[in-house]
């Protein structure tokens, strides 16, 4: 199975499928499920795959990863979209982000999806991950529901090393104004917005919520772009700067927002790009870590984000082959030992869960 998967990788790595354009990558998926007697469904360039049979009643565990890229880095010493093989490793764009752990998850649903497993496994590669756009997870999951499929849980693939991720904080950006009054820089007039911002700035430099959550820890707030005036003689009426706020799960991402409002001076305003990234955390007894913490697996909490962030409600663990490090970078690639530790592990993980599933009467 290591073969076809590597193969299928080539391919996809051959096929350009950058955020919001990943029709012919899904072809791609879509064409070889299909040439492999699996039934399929599609959402826009999200693909879907069914079990053999699915039983209405039992949990639905749902194996995701994404099938879009990043655009490549300027710096890349080959073509990006030309894969070959080196010393034991696969290079090109999307090889380890995330494209080994949508071959290696699908060759587990085509090894598992005949057993008799006590729950419905489904197969979901969405589209538009790396920029959360509307028309991928936000799209699959209402669209998923509308027939009558609602995931219990979901392992999702990307670059963990094969050790599973059991947290990620979310993520909102806000778009700051603070403002003054202009006048003339060699006179004592005005009211230096810079100055003002810089108040408020520091206020949430230093700035701790009153509940912290056991496994994210605090929220981090860092302030990461400033602009103002117009010109060295004029006192600037108006700053702006941006926000960048990892959120955890002791706070919604509105209740967070609305904090950090009421915190600032009445001269500043902020505003949330959005709130829909949100921090996911797995409790540490469920059946999926359960299992992988009995397969010898170390969790740990991922600094990156992923699908899980819009998985609103479903338990989800991330784990998949290939190294976060290289992800996004120049010369990506991906070993070949890395996906055929992952074509083995998945399945045992699945069936593990399965069995503490089906003790714990889920």
């Amino acid at each position: 199975m290591t073969r076809q998967a590597t193969d299928l990788l080539r391919t996809l790595i051959a096929t350009p499928s950058v955020s919001r354009d990943e029709n012919a990558a899904a072809d791609v998926v879509e064409a070889f499920l299909r040439d492999h007697g699996v039934r399929t469904r599609r959402y826009a360039n999200n693909i879907v795959a069914l079990p053999e049979r699915f039983v209405p009643g039992l949990p639905v565990l749902m194996l995701n990863s994404h099938i879009d890229t990043v655009r490549p880095a300027p710096s890349y010493s080959f073509d990006p979209f030309v894969p070959f093989e080196e010393n034991g490793r696969l290079y090109g764009l999307g090889s380890n982000d995330a494209g080994a752990s949508v071959v290696s998850l699908i060759a587990a649903f085509l090894r598992l999806r005949g057993e008799n497993l006590p729950l419905n496994l489904l197969l979901a590669l969405s589209a538009e991950e790396e920029v959360g756009g509307e028309n991928g997870m936000r799209l699959l999951l209402p669209s998923l529901a509308a027939d009558g499929i609602v995931p219990d849980m979901a392992i999702v693939g990307e670059p963990t090393g094969m050790q599973p991720a059991i947290a990620e904080r979310g993520l909102v950006v806000l778009d700051c104004v603070t403002r003054g009054i202009t006048g003339h820089a060699a006179r004592p007039e005005g009211v230096n917005a810079i100055y003002r911002a810089i108040d408020d700035i520091s206020l949430l430099r230093g700035f701790r919520f009153g509940n912290e959550s056991e496994t994210l820890g605090p929220v981090r707030i860092s302030v990461t772009m400033i602009e103002a005036g117009r010109q060295h003689n004029v006192v600037p009426d108006e700053c702006r700067w941006v926000a960048d706020i990892r959120t955890t799960d002791a706070y919604s991402n509105e209740e967070t927002v609305r904090i950090l409002q009421e915190a600032v001076s009445c001269h500043s305003v902020l505003t949330p790009r959005s709130t829909r990234i949100r921090a996911s955390v797995i409790d540490p007894g469920h059946p999926l870590v359960r299992a992988a913490s009995e397969m010898g697996l170390t969790p740990f909490i991922s600094l990156t984000t992923s699908d899980m962030s819009l998985m609103h409600g479903i338990p989800s663990l991330k784990i998949g082959p290939g190294d976060s490090a290289r992800s996004h970078s120049a010369d990506e690639f991906i070993l070949i030992d890395e996906i055929e530790q992952a074509i083995s592990l998945y399945p045992k993980l699945i069936r593990k869960c399965s069995n503490e599933t089906l003790g714990q009467g889920f």
